[in-house]
C-alpha cells in the first residue's frame, strides 16, 4: 500500500519544510519535492502542515477494572483523533500492573484493543522488587512510582525500598511527585474548618507548592546519588522548575521534567468556573505557576509535554471534594490546546513537535518513532492551522462523554492521522480497524 502526500508543510526537527512524502505499507519509504512515484492514496497537503505523531508519555486509559470511565478502545479511538498515535499507560489499573503476570494481560488488552501504538509502564509498590527487575527493558518503557498517593492507592512511601529500586534497575524511573504528609496535614486543617465539602478552590493550598518540591527535591536527590535515570511527570510550581538543567542534550540527561496541558492552560482563578471539573493532581495553581511552566518548558528545563489525560464519569466529578476523583480527559484535545498556543504567539510549531514527539522518542528510546524520517514508522498527522471550531458534547470521543475544555473555540484541527502507515483518522471519521503496535525500545549498550 502506497500513500502519496503531495505539497506539505514539514514540520520537523527545527524546520518547516514544504516536500512530497510517500509512506510505503508501515514505513516513511521517501521525503523529496517533488514526487511522481504511482500510489494507491494520493493526499494533497497544500496549506496544510504536517507533524510526526504525538507520543503522549502519561495516560490513564482505566483498562482494566475502570472501563466504566474510559477503555483502551474508547480512548485510543480519541487519541488518534488528537493526533496521538502512540501512548504510554500508567499501572494504577485494578489490579495494579505491579506483576509481570498483571502487566502481560494488559499488553493482552492493548493488543487487541488499541487503535494507536502502546506502552504500558510496570508499577513499584513497598514490596515488589523482584517483579519490578524482571521487567524487559526491550518491551516496557519504564517503572512508575506514585511518590504521593493518588488515584489507584499505589504509594511508595518506604525510604528503603525506594533506594534499591532506585540503586538496582536501568530503566528510566517515571515519578508522582507529592509529599503525602503535607498533603495529609493541609487537609486535615480544611477538613476541620469545612467538613467533607472543601471548596474545590482550595485544591491547590492542600496538594500545595510545598508538597510538590519535597517530594521532587527528594526524589531528584536519590536519583543524583544512586545514578538512576529519573522522569519527573507533571510538574506544577515554577519553584520545581529550578531543579532541572538545560545545559546538556536531552539524550544524555539522567534526570528529566515533563510538564501537562492543564498545568499550561488553567489557573487557581479558573477553579470558580470549572470546579471539580479541574481537579488534578497534582493541583493546577497559580498564575506565576503557570507562567513559570512556560518558561521552564521553553527554555528546555521541561522537556516533554503530555496530558496525564485520566477520565472519570460526569456524576463522579459532581462529588464533594474529599469525594471527588482527581483527572480529567485530554488526548483529543491536547495537540490542538498547543497549537492555538502557537496562534497567541506563546510557542513554535517546531517546539510543539519538539516536546509533543522528537523529545518523548529520545527519552524512551522509543525505535524509530517520533520523527519524519525514511526509513521510521509512518505515524504522522496532517493539521489544518485555519479551521474555527468548538469543542462541544456531540464532537467529544471519550468514554465519559465530557471535557474540561467544552464551549472552548479553536482555531487549528486535525484532519488526518497515519498509525503505522495506515489512513486510521480523516476529517472526524475513525477506521475501524486497529492499526496500534506495541512500542519497542532500544536498550542502553
Amino acid at each position: 500500500m502506497k500513500t502519496l502526500i503531495k505539497n506539505v508543510k514539514i514540520v520537523n526537527e527545527g524546520q518547516i519544510v514544504e516536500s512530497d512524502i510517500l509512506i510505503q505499507d508501515d514505513i516513511i519509504f521517501k521525503i523529496d519535492s517533488p514526487i511522481s512515484e504511482e500510489a494507491d492514496r494520493i493526499i494533497d497537503g497544500s496549506g496544510k502542515f504536517l507533524l510526526p505523531g504525538i507520543i503522549d508519555d502519561q495516560v490513564h486509559f482505566r483498562e482494566p477494572g475502570l472501563t466504566h470511565k474510559g477503555d483502551i478502545e474508547s480512548e485510543s479511538r480519541s487519541a488518534i483523533a488528537g493526533g496521538i498515535t502512540s501512548f504510554i499507560d500508567q499501572p494504577n489499573t485494578v489490579p495494579n500492573a505491579v506483576t509481570q503476570e498483571l502487566l502481560a494481560n494488559k499488553y493482552e488488552i492493548g493488543a487487541q484493543k488499541a487503535y494507536a501504538n502502546y506502552g504500558f509502564m510496570m508499577g513499584g509498590t513497598n514490596d515488589n522488587l523482584e517483579e519490578v527487575l524482571k521487567t524487559n527493558p526491550r518491551n516496557v518503557p519504564g517503572i512508575k512510582l506514585f511518590l504521593g498517593s493518588s488515584t489507584g492507592n499505589m504509594l511508595v512511601d518506604n525510604p528503603e525500598t525506594l533506594e534499591n529500586i532506585f540503586s538496582n534497575t536501568k530503566m528510566l524511573i517515571a515519578v508522582h511527585c507529592e509529599d503525602e504528609a503535607t498533603i495529609k496535614a493541609n487537609t486535615q486543617k480544611y477538613m476541620d474548618e469545612y467538613g467533607e465539602d472543601i471548596p474545590v478552590k482550595f485544591h491547590h493550598l492542600i496538594r500545595s507548592e510545598e508538597a510538590c518540591y519535597k517530594s521532587s527535591s527528594k526524589a531528584i536527590e536519590l536519583a543524583q546519588k544512586t545514578g538512576a535515570r529519573l522522569h519527573v511527570f507533571h510538574l506544577s510550581t515554577a519553584k520545581e522548575t529550578e531543579l532541572f538543567r538545560n545545559d546538556i542534550p536531552l539524550k544524555d540527561k539522567k534526570i528529566t521534567a515533563e510538564v501537562c496541558v492543564h498545568h499550561l492552560t488553567f489557573t487557581n482563578d479558573d477553579y470558580e468556573a470549572k470546579g471539580g471539573l479541574i481537579k488534578w493532581n497534582p493541583a493546577v495553581k497559580t498564575q506565576k505557576d503557570k507562567d513559570g511552566l512556560w518558561q521552564a518548558l521553553l527554555d528546555d528545563r521541561i522537556d516533554v509535554i503530555a496530558t496525564d489525560h485520566a477520565p472519570h464519569t460526569w456524576e463522579e466529578k459532581q462529588n464533594v471534594y474529599t469525594k471527588c476523583p482527581s483527572g480529567a480527559p485530554l488526548v483529543q484535545h491536547s495537540l490542538v490546546v498547543m497549537l492555538e498556543n502557537y496562534r497567541n504567539g506563546k510557542i513554535s510549531l517546531e517546539k510543539i513537535v519538539e516536546k509533543m514527539s522528537h523529545n518523548p522518542a529520545i527519552l524512551f528510546r522509543i525505535e524509530k518513532r517520533g520523527f519524519v524520517r525514511e526509513g521510521y514508522k509512518a505515524d504522522l498527522v496532517l493539521v489544518d492551522l485555519n479551521e474555527n471550531w468548538t469543542v462541544a458534547k456531540e464532537n467529544i470521543l471519550y468514554k465519559c462523554g465530557w471535557s474540561p475544555l467544552e464551549g472552548m473555540d479553536f482555531h487549528a484541527k486535525v484532519t488526518h492521522t497515519f498509525v503505522n502507515g495506515h489512513l486510521a483518522y480523516e476529517n472526524g471519521m475513525i477506521h475501524d480497524e486497529k492499526f496500534g503496535e506495541r512500542l519497542l525500545f532500544e536498550i542502553e549498550k
